[in-house]
């Protein structure tokens, strides 16, 4: 099985910055797809960002140029560096990492963000 622990999460001021980090353990340790999604209050749960083990990025539009993903395999560890928060960001982040494309994905337990205007 496979452990997700996330951290990072708070509450920031409109323009301010956080940094979300994901460790995975367990008996599989080799993940192409590391990755984050999002879910605000009442809403479904949306794709922010992958990063693959090659280190190709993936990013939902409207955080572009603002957040940055990246992986540290040595430590089977991603990272989402959010800059520029606006209130809309505020949500729940979710971790998750997948051994490849068709395969299942594993979660963590989510990290709260809230961004005051």
């Amino acid at each position: 099985q496979v452990q997700l622990v996330e951290s990072g999460g708070g509450l920031v001021q409109a323009g301010g910055s956080l940094r979300l980090s994901c460790a995975a353990s367990g008996s599989i340790v080799n993940f192409n797809f590391m990755g984050w999604y999002r879910q605000a209050l009442g809403k479904q749960r949306d794709l922010v960002a992958y990063i693959t083990s090659a280190g190709r990025t993936n990013y939902v539009d409207s955080v572009k140029g603002r957040f940055t993903i990246s992986r540290d395999n040595a430590k089977n560890t991603v990272y989402l560096q959010m800059n520029g928060l606006q209130p809309e960001d505020t949500a729940v982040y979710y971790c998750y990492v997948r051994i490849d494309v068709g395969t299942r994905s594993y979660w963590g337990q989510g990290t709260q963000v809230t961004v005051s205007s």
